[in-house]
C-alpha cells in the first residue's frame, strides 16, 4: 500500500543501497608538503581540475590528502595524485599539461604510462633543463628516431616535432655519433607574398628558418651555436640548394615537409649518405602549396610506408605540449575539417549517383528513339514495296 514502509528485500531499496555505496568509497595519498605546491597547482588549480574530471570530492589536511567518489573515480584520482607527485619527486616541474594527460590517460586506465615516459632523457638545454617525451606518442616517435635511419614525424602544430628532432641531433652531434647537422626547410611563406627581402643570401633565408634557430639556441646556446655554425658543422639552408649534394655521417632535419612538391622530398630523400640519419617533419593539415599542388609529403608516405629502416611517427591533438588551450583549438578545427570533409564526400556521392540515374535515363531515351526510328524505318519500306508491286504487275500486263 501507499503509506506501508518498503520491505528490506525491496528491489528499489537494494538498487539505493548499491547506488549510495558506489559513492561513499574513500582513499587516502600522503603528501608531503615540500610537493604539495607542485601536485596541488597554485591556488589547488590541479585539485579543482581533477576534481570536476573525475566527479569527485578533494579534501586535505596536512599531508594526508583524501578523495571521496565513487569507487572507480577514487581509484582513478588516487593514481592521477600519485603518479604527479612521482614526476615532482623526480624534479619536474608539474604543468597543467601533465595534468591534463594523466587524465586523459586514466580514462584508459594507463595513468601509470606518464611515468614510464618520463624515464626517457635526451639531453639537457643550455640552462639545464631536462629534455625528455612529455606524451606517449612522443615516447613512440624518440624510439623510432633511436631505431631507424629516415623517420618521418607528423603531428598537428605543439606537438614538438621538430623541438625534439633538434634535440635528438643535438645529442648525436656532442657524442660525435655524427660529424655535422644540416637543417633544412622549404622557403615558402604562410598564405602571403613578401616580395624580394634585402641583404645577401643568409639575411634572405632566415626569417624562413628562424623556428630552427630558435631551438638552437635554447638547447645549444647562441655562442656555442656561432661557433659550429662558423665552422660549417651546422648548416641551415633552403631545401632548394640541397640538389646535387651527398650527405654523408650527418644529422639531417627537414622541416615543414608539408610544403614540398614530390620532386623536392624525392630528391632531398635521395641526398643521404653513408653514416646519416634523416628526420621528415610536418603537418598535413597546415599546407602553404599552391592550390591544387600535390604536396611531396602526402606521396612519400604512400611510397614508403613499409620499407624497413623508415619509420613513421603519427602524432595527434593528444601529444601536443603547448598551452592547454593550443590542444583545445587543435582538436577543434580536427573535428570541423572532418565534418567538412564527410559533408564534401556526400555531396560528391549525390553527384555520382545523380549523374548515374541522368546516364541510365539518357539510354533509355536513346533505345526508345532508336527503336521508334526502327519502326518509321519499316513502315516506310513497307510503303516502299507496296507500291512497287502493283508497278512490276501493270509492267507484266503490258
Amino acid at each position: 500500500m501507499r503509506g506501508e514502509p518498503r520491505t528490506k528485500g525491496s528491489p528499489l531499496l537494494d538498487y539505493m543501497e548499491i547506488f549510495m555505496e558506489a559513492f561513499v568509497a574513500e582513499k587516502k595519498i600522503d603528501i608531503a608538503a615540500e610537493y604539495s605546491v607542485s601536485v596541488f597547482g597554485g591556488f589547488d588549480a590541479y585539485l579543482k581540475k581533477i576534481e570536476r574530471t573525475l566527479d569527485v570530492s578533494v579534501n586535505n589536511r596536512g599531508d594526508e590528502v583524501s578523495v571521496s567518489g565513487s569507487e572507480n573515480a577514487v581509484d582513478k584520482a588516487i593514481g592521477v595524485l600519485s603518479n604527479l607527485l612521482e614526476l615532482a619527486k623526480r624534479g619536474n616541474e608539474i604543468s597543467e599539461q601533465n595534468v591534463d594527460y594523466a587524465l586523459s590517460l586514466s580514462f584508459e586506465d594507463k595513468e601509470d604510462s606518464i611515468v614510464e615516459v618520463d624515464n626517457d632523457y635526451i639531453c639537457r638545454t643550455v640552462n639545464g633543463k631536462p629534455i625528455k617525451p612529455k606524451t606517449l606518442g612522443q615516447k613512440n616517435y624518440i624510439d623510432l628516431i633511436r631505431e631507424n635511419m629516415i623517420v618521418l614525424g607528423l603531428g598537428p602544430a605543439g606537438t614538438g616535432k621538430t623541438y625534439l628532432a633538434m634535440a635528438m641531433a643535438i645529442t648525436a652531434f656532442k657524442k660525435d655519433e655524427v660529424s655535422r647537422i644540416i637543417l633544412t626547410r622549404p622557403a615558402i611563406e604562410a598564405g602571403e607574398k613578401l616580395g624580394f627581402l634585402p641583404g645577401d643570401l643568409q639575411s634572405k633565408i632566415d626569417p624562413y628558418l628562424r623556428p630552427l634557430y630558435d631551438a638552437l639556441y635554447q638547447i645549444m646556446g647562441a655562442e656555442s651555436f656561432q661557433t659550429n655554425m662558423e665552422k660549417g658543422l651546422i648548416e641551415v639552408a633552403p631545401l632548394a640548394y640541397m640538389r646535387g649534394r651527398t650527405l654523408d655521417n650527418a644529422y639531417i632535419i627537414l622541416d615543414e615537409a608539408q610544403n614540398t612538391t614530390p620532386a623536392q622530398m624525392k630528391m632531398f630523400l635521395t641526398r643521404i649518405g653513408f653514416g646519416s640519419k634523416v628526420i621528415v617533419t610536418g603537418d598535413l593539415s597546415q599546407k602553404d602549396l599552391p592550390l591544387g599542388t600535390v604536396s611531396g609529403l602526402d606521396v612519400a608516405l604512400k611510397v614508403l610506408r613499409g620499407i624497413d629502416d623508415i619509420g613513421i611517427a603519427e602524432l595527434t591533438s593528444l601529444d601536443v605540449v603547448r598551452h592547454p588551450l593550443v590542444q583545445k583549438i587543435v582538436k577543434a578545427y580536427e573535428e570541423y575539417e572532418k565534418k567538412h570533409s564527410d559533408q564534401f564526400e556526400n555531396r560528391r556521392t549525390d553527384r555520382r549517383n545523380e549523374g548515374r540515374t541522368d546516364r541510365k535515363k539518357d539510354s533509355r531515351a536513346d533505345r526508345k528513339s532508336d527503336s521508334n526510328a526502327d519502326r518509321r524505318y519499316d513502315s516506310k519500306a513497307d510503303r516502299r514495296n507496296e507500291g512497287k508491286a502493283p508497278r512490276k504487275a501493270d509492267k507484266r500486263s503490258r
